[in-house]
């Protein structure tokens, strides 16, 4: 069997080879982000002899196929087990990313505390030493003989640790400072990244282990390394959260188990990451009473309703181009729903700087929210309050009107159990509505409509 070596330059942010080196990355537009890298090519001409019979995988008929019941380990972390979908899957690979400092590390020591297994807990740390990780355990509170500690960056003195301990749940603290003697390039590397994720994951297939990756993330948030990262495993999580905000939100990206669609909400104390079983009654707390450019949204992250408070201010410009800010939600869309008011409530934003905000820190891309943003600023321009038992849920469209969203008894009833009187949605659930409420249900087709309801036209 011939080998061939050769060289490849690699963009460490989105995986992307070439031949030779580039300034800029065609495939994720960064600057200086590509490394040489040495690849071993082997050629397979010749490498079968007529007495040499290449296996391979045998042929069977999908309806004689047994389904095997997937295994779930809880972890007794409520809102972990919601966004998995009722807890780990016996053998699966988990990546968990998140910006440094969010908490990452916490919440893995929390799930090792608190997890139901039989068996020893391995973790594998990379970057901190086994004095560090007791401190942050005996600040947690964290006492468990089953728990065991390696400090080990060669993956395969980690696979010899596992099987030597037994364990039957491992944590690798992260997957980029790990690395290979069979790959030449240095830890953290794309070609790195990829092998030792490559053999996790046929470890946890060959021995029903359960494991947890810790991933860096990138200045955009994203997993470092190559894309096919988040392909290789079964489920990617993200905790998300601004650092100097006390709310944490864990969110699947993906899980071949369960919905994508889940979060699972915290707030960071002194005793490490505490549950938020009622996220709506939290965000709402601090709330005046009805200032200009404050109303309350509904938005639907997966099957939990968020009963949010949004803020807007509007105030003349001292620039020659109007500032648009956005804090929370998408940029873009806070620019197209100003134009909508212009054009079709004829309100004068483009003299006006506007700034929309979403209380606690959290950050939704649901267009439900959208005449939420359309009703604030308006509110902020007028300088009209918004009755605060009032709540609207909407999408608006390019010609001002207001579209339907899904689930919106379930969205409705969220409000209802917090208190608020009133309800504005589209006409087009209104019509489509089975469950009777104690809301007072305003149905408008457009923006006028509510504008009006709410004295604001």
């Amino acid at each position: 069997m011939a080998k061939k070596n050769s060289t490849v330059f690699v963009c460490n942010n989105c995986g992307y080879d070439s031949s030779k080196w580039l300034g800029k990355c065609p495939s994720c537009g960064e600057w200086n982000t590509f490394v040489e890298e040495k690849i071993v090519t082997t050629s397979s001409h010749g490498s079968f002899s007529k007495d040499k019979v290449k296996p391979q995988s045998e042929v069977i008929k999908l309806n004689e196929v047994v389904k095997r019941e997937s295994f779930r380990i809880k972890t007794e972390v409520g809102e972990l087990d919601r966004v998995l979908g009722g807890g780990f899957v016996s053998g699966s690979l988990t990546l968990l990313g998140g910006e440094p400092g969010i908490g990452k590390s916490t919440l893995i020591l929390q799930i090792c505390n608190q997890i139901k297994i039989d068996g020893n807990i391995l973790y594998v740390s990379g970057e901190e030493s086994a004095e560090q990780i007791k401190s942050r355990a005996d600040r947690l509170g964290i006492k468990r003989d089953n728990l065991l500690f390696l400090a080990e960056t060669d993956i395969d003195n980690v696979e010899l640790a596992i099987e030597k301990t037994e364990a039957k749940f491992v944590i690798i603290d992260s997957v980029q400072t790990m690395y290979s003697d069979e790959i030449t390039s240095a830890a953290g590397s794309v070609s790195q990244v990829r092998e030792i994720t490559g053999r996790i994951m046929k470890m946890c297939k060959q021995t029903g282990i359960t494991t947890i990756i810790i991933g860096h993330v990138t200045k955009d948030g994203n997993i470092a390394g190559p894309r096919v990262l988040e392909h290789m495993v079964d489920t990617v999580l993200y905790l998300e959260g601004e650092r100097y905000f006390s709310y944490r939100i864990l969110r699947g990206v993906k899980n071949r188990f369960g919905s994508t669609n889940e979060i699972g909400m915290f707030e960071m104390q002194n005793e490490g990451l505490i549950e938020v079983t009622n996220p709506s009654k939290l965000l709402i707390s601090e709330r005046d009473s009805n200032p200009p450019g404050s109303i309350i949204v509904v938005s639907l992250e997966g099957t939990r309703p968020l009963v949010i408070e949004l803020q807007a201010l509007s105030i003349p410009t001292v620039f020659g181009m109007p500032r648009r800010n956005a804090n929370g939600i998408d940029f873009n869309r806070l620019t197209l729903l100003m134009a909508v008011l212009e054009k079709r409530a004829n309100m004068n934003f483009g003299s006006q700087d506007v700034y929309i905000n979403l209380v606690g820190g959290i950050k939704i891309n649901e267009p439900a929210l959208d005449l939420g943003i359309v009703l604030a600023a308006a509110s902020s321009f007028k300088n009209i309050s918004i009755k605060e038992d009032v709540v609207v849920i909407g999408e608006v469209g390019l010609t001002g009107e207001v579209r339907s969203v899904n689930m919106i008894e379930k969205r409705m009833k969220e409000a209802e159990k917090l208190g608020y009187k009133t309800c504005i949605i589209p006409e087009s659930n209104k019509k489509l509505l089975k469950e009777k409420f104690k809301l007072d249900i305003i149905g408008v087709k457009n923006i006028l409509d509510a504008m009006k309801y709410l004295g604001l036209k």
